[in-house]
């Protein structure tokens, strides 16, 4: 048997993995045992829908793993001129199971290259979320003398004392930038057994206080520990019991300081993204306090009852920023998984399942006496753009839409309308066929909305199909939009990032015209843009078959 297998060639082995994991994924979703077994027909079937959906859906500008399962996006730091971007990962199924961490490196956050899975299970558990920083002063003593990357995850296993879950904190570190990853001998190094939920760390340096910081969540709050190398903690605050919303058990946060415009002041944002809970239509989600952090906790600016939410779409989900980006570039980024756990395990994307949002910019800027937070895509990703088409003055009404040809399924809409004659703008991005998606502002509501009920495949889950939106004040009367079509997704930013809506969608054939409308009165394109853009390859790297390595 063993010499039969080592005559296939790698092509081979590939196919008859592949067919099997397609049984697997079938079985695993059925009711009982034997009679759960699939037929050589029904996987074949599978396969074909996969292979179908895998051309269709892929991502042309959105971060998509190579294949399988992705979700929450971990570990993201730039080291010597590589972003790195960790993430959740199951690479034996497309749907959620036993967590490794996948690992990309990109030079510009648009172009990412594949490496092999950073981080695998152990005897401590699969590989939750988490963060890295690096240690520049080897203050772990993991580098002898020198710096490198350390990561800091969630242990998640089973206590084998009650049966119950059991999350705690550990590290691995890279002495080669983050190409080979050691686990920590003294794992895990953080602990709190009354705990079930303790997860999800994110770590920076505090030069005031001359310690590390970390702020975990534990269900209902978030906590705070302090240490002097990384490895040895103490808890120092704890913030969240009865602030912001709780529709949800609290994971992924993330803490850091962003000046106001120019003010000359600045605030602390705390970033809380809260799981999904059957009786809310949003599903999972991101909030977000503003405040002061005085080294030991977080201080809410606002009232308790006050929320402020990040992303008023379906799926921008667990965010976090780049740790080490240099002072001389000055910008807080964040990246998110895109996608909801209402529906992530059912999305009809085929072999590969799970993408993640465009990175952004994050600022803070002063709206009617309150601190908001707004975000842009990053400037990098304006390279992508191949050929653009502008309108000026185009006055729209009813009877006369404005209506253009897009001949692409990847683009960039730049959109400055005035809306003081009318009530109503609509953008409908449309299909061959009925399918299309809107995006619509009602000016009387001071309502930007989206709705994605009829933009193609809705019925894998029945909350998927819907429209959803937020209060955008107009500005003299006029809002600024910027709208990034990808293949399975759509990004709207409005007046500059200060209300953002993020949405999946699976058209069944390719996006081919586009069309402004009015409801009644006009409205009027002061401009118009419409940039047709470069798909993304994602290659895989050299050392393309993961590798356990030194991960012990």
């Amino acid at each position: 048997m063993r010499n039969s297998l080592n005559k296939l060639e790698k092509q081979q082995i590939i196919s008859m993995l592949t067919f099997a994991n397609a049984g697997g994924a079938l079985v695993t979703t059925r009711k009982g045992a034997l009679q759960s077994m699939p037929t050589t027909e029904e996987i074949h079937k599978l396969l074909e829908t996969n292979i179908r959906n895998e051309d269709k859906y892929k991502p042309g500008v959105h971060f998509s793993p190579p294949s399988h399962w992705m979700n929450d996006p971990n570990g993201l730091v730039y080291y010597e001129g590589e972003y790195h971007l960790f993430y959740q990962y199951h690479p034996y199924s497309n749907k959620w199971g036993p967590m490794h961490w996948g690992h990309a490196v990109s030079p510009d956050l648009v172009h990412w290259e594949h490496r092999p899975i950073a981080l695998f299970p152990d005897e401590h558990g699969a590989i939750f979320s988490g963060c890295c920083v690096v240690d520049w002063n080897n203050s772990s003593g993991l580098f002898e003398g020198s710096h490198g990357l350390v990561a800091i995850f969630t242990h998640a296993d089973t206590c084998p004392k009650t049966g119950q879950p059991r999350q705690r904190q550990s590290l691995a570190y890279s002495r080669d930038k983050g190409r080979t990853w050691h686990k920590y001998e003294g794992n895990p190094v953080l602990a709190e057994e009354d705990l079930i939920d303790f997860r999800d760390p994110k770590v920076f340096w505090h030069p005031q206080s001359e310690r590390w910081v970390m702020v975990l969540v534990a269900g209902d709050h978030a906590r705070f520990y302090g240490s002097k190398n990384l490895i040895e903690w103490t808890l120092t605050g704890e913030f969240g019991k009865g602030e912001g919303s709780h529709d949800g058990v609290w994971e992924c946060p993330d803490l850091f300081e962003l000046p106001v415009g120019d003010s000359g002041r600045s605030k602390w944002v705390l970033i809380i993204s809260i799981g999904d809970n059957p009786s809310i239509p949003e599903g999972s989600r991101t909030q977000y306090f503003i405040g002061e952090f005085d080294g030991n906790t977080f201080i809410n600016d606002n009232w308790p009852d006050h929320i402020m939410w990040l992303d008023y779409g379906r799926d921008n989900y667990a965010g976090v920023t780049w740790s080490d980006i240099p002072e001389q570039d000055g910008r807080r980024v964040i990246i998110g998984w895109m996608s909801n756990w209402k529906y992530a395990n059912e999305t009809p994307t085929g072999a590969w399942r799970g993408a993640m949002t465009l990175p952004r910019v994050l600022s803070l800027t002063s709206r009617d006496e309150d601190v908001v937070l707004t975000q842009m895509p990053v400037r990098e990703v304006e390279q992508l753009r191949k050929t653009s088409v502008s309108r000026d003055n185009i006055t729209v009404m009813a009877e006369t839409p404005f209506t253009l040809q897009t001949n692409g399924d990847l683009l960039e809409i730049e959109a400055d309308i005035d809306l003081r004659s009318g009530n109503e703008v609509q953008i409908r991005l449309k299909s061959s066929g009925e399918s299309e998606t809107r995006i619509g502002y009602d000016a009387e509501r001071e309502w930007l909305f989206m709705d994605r009920s009829n933009s193609g495949l809705t019925d894998f889950h029945s909350s998927f199909a819907c429209e959803h939106g937020a209060r955008l004040a107009p500005i003299n009367g006029k809002i600024k939009l910027q709208i990034w079509l990808d293949r399975n997704a759509v990004e709207i930013y409005a007046n500059e990032g200060l209300v953002v809506l993020t949405d999946q969608i699976f058209p069944e054939a390719p996006i081919e015209r586009l069309e402004v409308s009015a409801n009644s009165g006009q409205v009027v394109l002061n401009s118009f843009h419409i940039h047709a853009l470069k798909s993304v390859p994602f290659p895989i790297g050299a050392d393309e078959v993961p590798s356990r390595g030194n991960d012990a």
